[in-house]
């Protein structure tokens, strides 16, 4: 049947059908440009960091998006977030673009697809409580936990340590890691640093010196607890294991403030020497039971290293400039020792 359709009508038939065309075509452009190329936009045209919880659903995830990222078409996000399933994010760390489609965003957080952080702490750390208190902070697990692990000897044997060694196995650098890696998953990571550095060659140096890696450590730690000037700690190094050598005490003044606890101390006096402590190395011969902080792994290079002499004694020069006086014999030693006091009962430091 031939339909009758007036020119008049027609036209505005191919114009509501064109009106409809355009309309959905706009529509899809406009969800496919949300979709995958931009729909949230960073306020200052940077990429932001968040840490996204464990419990955190998507609407308390969008809440903390909101601080950072302006969202053109909420609606639209919410019916992806719907099509692409998302119910909860995946914890983790996410650095986003400035610039980034529904799909990108969703996808990242449905797949749990985090960017790693940088963990890092220096040789400032001296003690366990320290260092858990500083891996605490940077990642997403409790301090105490990684505490009761460092102070557990049967757990760290399983890396050939104790309880008063556990910290040299936290060699001081940064490290890729993902915020939201288990406990013992790090410490397994920082086991696989350990062995790279402590690689065949320094192993041998070690054995060369009759010593252990734990105990190049110790060494290195109280190197740094010594002096900042690098170019003393070869020789400081060299002094210490001279005094291993025969036996003789290491009356390490470092191991001292360890051992009282007290790290501002900028003079050690006699009444501090009694302190009871397998760290008081005035009263114990021998290296203490563990470092007495995480030295950095220059220094255990230094240890290594450390050249060939004859000091058995060393005083901190007058000059308070960090560096060292080092001597052979007692007598030339007390010489030294005698114009350090002076400068320091001059200077009223106690």
């Amino acid at each position: 049947m031939k339909l009758n359709i007036k020119p008049r009508t027609l036209y505005i038939l191919i114009g509501i059908v064109a009106a409809v065309f355009m309309a959905v075509f706009a529509f899809g452009v406009e969800q496919y440009y949300r979709l995958h190329v931009s729909n949230l936009n960073s306020y200052d045209g940077k990429e932001h960091a968040f840490n996204i919880y464990p419990g955190m659903t998507m609407d308390s995830t969008l809440r903390l998006i909101r601080q950072e990222y302006a969202i053109s078409g909420e609606a639209d996000l919410k019916m992806h977030m719907k099509l692409i399933a998302i119910v909860h994010p995946e914890p983790g760390h996410y650095v986003f673009p400035a610039q980034m489609g529904d799909k990108e965003f969703i996808n990242r957080l449905k797949l749990g697809e985090q960017t790693p952080v940088k963990l890092k702490w220096t040789n400032s750390v001296r003690t366990r409580e320290e260092l858990a208190g500083r891996i605490g902070a940077q990642l997403l697990m409790d301090s105490a936990t990684i505490l009761s692990m460092l102070e557990d000897d049967k757990y760290m044997a399983n890396f050939g340590m104790n309880k008063e060694t556990s910290r040299c196995l936290f060699i001081p650098n940064t490290y890729e890691v993902y915020w939201t890696i288990s406990p013992d998953a790090l410490f397994k990571r920082m086991e696989r640093e350990y062995n790279t550095f402590w690689n065949e060659e320094r192993r041998r140096k070690a054995e060369e010196r009759n010593l252990t890696p734990i105990d190049i450590a110790i060494i290195a730690s109280i190197v740094e607890g010594e002096t900042y000037v690098t170019k003393d700690m070869p020789t400081i190094a060299s002094l210490y294991m001279n005094r291993l050598r025969i036996g003789m005490p290491l009356q390490a003044c470092p191991t001292i403030k360890y051992a009282l606890g007290d790290f501002k101390l900028k003079r050690i006096l006699n009444r501090h020497l009694n302190v009871d402590s397998p760290y008081n190395t005035y009263k114990n011969k021998g290296l203490p039971p563990g470092p007495i902080r995480c030295p950095l792994p220059r220094t255990m290079d230094y240890v290594l290293d450390a050249p060939k002499t004859n000091y058995l004694y060393m005083c901190a020069s007058p000059k308070l400039d960090g560096t060292h006086i080092f001597s052979s014999s007692y007598g030339t030693h007390a010489s030294a020792a005698r114009s350090y006091h002076k400068t320091m009962n001059q200077m009223h430091i106690k």
